[in-house]
């Protein structure tokens, strides 16, 4: 890769992620406002402005935390969404990292995820955000097992890894059309890896706020920041995986990707406002008694279909 192109890459993901990051930010604003009827005089405006409120807030200090992964969590998990973003195709000939293991390089990132949400609730040294963190590793392994298993039946048609390969399958028939069960699974595994709306165990009203609970200024607005990466990359890696990615008539490649993208971030917005919080227990039970069975079910479906 030359330099210019190295450049180009970096910048465009860059620029796409703060872009995403905002758009999350306004979507969820609209969505709530339309929600709750509190509507709202600039919702243009209001992530900028929460944003500004935040920067300046001071910092919640607890006793004796890990100041080290306390600070750098949210900042290596905002990494590990642009390291995501970083694999999306834009065009047939504008991929910023072509990587002919993507596949496996994103199901590797959603494990790290963990890691760092981990980190979240442990570095403050407080109960509650270590009563989350606890909670959120323990409901972890169904995520990742679920992602595992719809990765690989995207992967099954188009014979390969390389996520612009997978694109590149999909100029006939979309993989949602062929693997109806594929794209609503892994909407699911973004919500969990986000932590957002129904499936926020980290963050949870019954631990009082959790892992959140101590965050404040700087801290909080990070990982506001990187939970809109997240749930951008998903959905850019979504729209890749099930929807064609770029293709599709008269429209540039790259517009056909941000409005695909776009479209799989208000629905997985709105799903946040509107489905309720499961209690953990029963999301395990849900995650291994029918999301994992329906994941296996779409694998040997994709197998299938490969064989004939």
């Amino acid at each position: 890769m030359t330099n210019t192109l190295l450049v180009a890459s970096v910048g465009a993901v860059l620029l796409a992620m703060l872009f995403g990051i905002y758009c999350v930010a306004a979507l969820d604003c609209a969505v709530e406002a339309r929600i709750t009827g509190r509507h709202r005089s600039n919702t243009l405006l209001a992530p900028l402005k929460s944003a500004a409120r935040l920067w300046y807030a001071p910092h919640n200090q607890t006793e004796t935390p890990d100041m080290p992964a306390w600070r750098l969590a949210p900042i290596l998990y905002l990494m590990l969404a642009a390291m995501g973003l970083a694999l999306v195709p834009w065009s047939r000939g504008f991929v910023p990292v072509d990587l002919t293991t993507g596949i496996v390089f994103w199901g590797a990132i959603e494990p790290l995820a963990t890691v760092l949400i981990f980190l979240k609730g442990w570095a403050p040294n407080a109960h509650f955000p270590l009563l989350g963190a606890y909670r959120y590793v323990a409901l972890g392994l169904s995520y990742i097992l679920v992602s595992m298993f719809v990765l690989i039946g995207v992967a099954l048609p188009a014979e390969s890894l390389q996520v612009s390969a997978v694109v590149d399958a999909q100029a006939e028939m979309w993989n949602v059309i062929r693997q109806p069960l594929g794209l609503p699974l892994f909407l699911i595994v973004g919500l969990g890896v986000s932590f957002w709306g129904p499936l926020n165990f980290i963050d949870a009203d019954d631990l009082h706020g959790g892992a959140a609970s101590e965050d404040s200024g700087r801290i909080r607005l990070l990982w506001k920041m990187g939970r809109a990466a997240m749930l951008l990359s998903f959905s850019a890696i979504a729209a890749s995986a099930f929807l064609g990615g770029w293709q599709g008539p008269w429209l540039p490649g790259p517009v056909w990707l941000v409005l695909k993208t776009l479209t799989i971030v208000l629905v997985l917005v709105v799903l946040g406002h509107r489905l309720p919080r499961l209690a953990p227990e029963r999301f395990v039970t849900i995650a291994w008694v029918v999301l994992l069975p329906l994941a296996f079910l779409d694998l040997a479906w994709a197998g299938v279909e490969a064989l004939l």
